[in-house]
């Protein structure tokens, strides 16, 4: 089953490139994040021309997840547990089954964190986008933790806005600072590995040099200046089903493309 992540930075602009990918791709399922729409606004039958069930979690001009699936889907859920108050739309779940196996999927659109508020002795400002986004992964670990103590087989997949390590940015110096790049967000991203899930990409491809991020300006996909900031999380019994994880670094270069571009994962299920 070849599932994808892809941030589309918004359904209206990426009306034509999206349709043209899943084409040429042909991915079972696609996790979308920045959809920048609501429900009802959605072109949910574009997609399902192409044979989609389509779920989506949207929100007016911003944020947006959503599930394409080839195959059913069961038991959606929308929003991250474990703050009622927070209206942001980044997280959806749904259980896929293949020929074999099933397998819980949660999208995510992990928040930006930018800019860092700090208090004089370090501390993320209270209230301050920084601290959401630590927050906000202290909470997607608790339910990676929730999965995990039910065996549910699950991935978490999106764009995490974390830059793992130095290898994943072509100029790394330019983001100590950064969010995506703090010590305080290397800590959260390394607790969730050590919980045991497995970093996909780099379960398969050891090499510096591979983003799926290039900013629009100062020529950044020409110059190559990119990111690595998707990722696809995998539980253990997930990992043991692993065949390859690659990143379509192509379709960057189409006409009207997202500033992210898809990456996915092939498993046997």
């Amino acid at each position: 089953m070849k599932i994808a992540t892809f941030n589309i930075n918004g359904i209206k602009a990426r009306i034509n490139a999206l349709p043209n990918w899943l084409d040429e791709a042909q991915p079972d399922v696609v996790l979308l994040q920045e959809i920048k729409s609501v429900d009802e606004a959605f072109p949910t039958e574009i997609f399902e021309e192409r044979g989609y069930n389509v779920e989506v979690f949207g929100q007016k001009s911003f944020n947006g997840v959503g599930i394409l699936s080839k195959l059913p889907l069961e038991d959606v859920t929308r929003g991250l547990p474990g703050d009622e108050s927070d209206e942001q739309a980044r997280y959806i779940e749904a259980t896929v089954i293949g020929d074999n196996h099933s397998v819980r999927l949660c999208g995510l659109y992990l928040p930006n964190g930018n800019p860092v508020e700090l208090e004089e002795d370090g501390t993320p400002v209270e209230g301050g986008k920084y601290a959401y986004k630590l927050g906000w992964m202290d909470r997607l670990h608790a339910r990676a933790q929730e999965l995990l103590a039910e065996e549910t087989p699950f991935l978490m997949a999106g764009d995490y806005n974390i830059i793992p390590q130095p290898e994943d940015a072509a100029k790394p110096e330019s983001w100590i600072g950064d969010a995506a790049f703090r010590p305080e967000s290397h800590a959260k991203w390394r607790a969730l590995l050590n919980l045991g899930l497995t970093e996909a990409f780099r379960a398969r491809v050891q090499a510096a040099g591979h983003y799926s991020f290039w900013d629009y300006q100062a020529g950044a996909w020409n110059k190559n200046n990119g990111i690595r900031i998707d990722h696809f999380l995998l539980c253990p019994y997930t990992a043991d089903r692993l065949r390859d994880c690659q990143i379509d670094k192509d379709i960057r270069g189409y006409e009207k493309p997202s500033d992210h571009v898809p990456v996915w994962v092939d498993l046997k299920l």
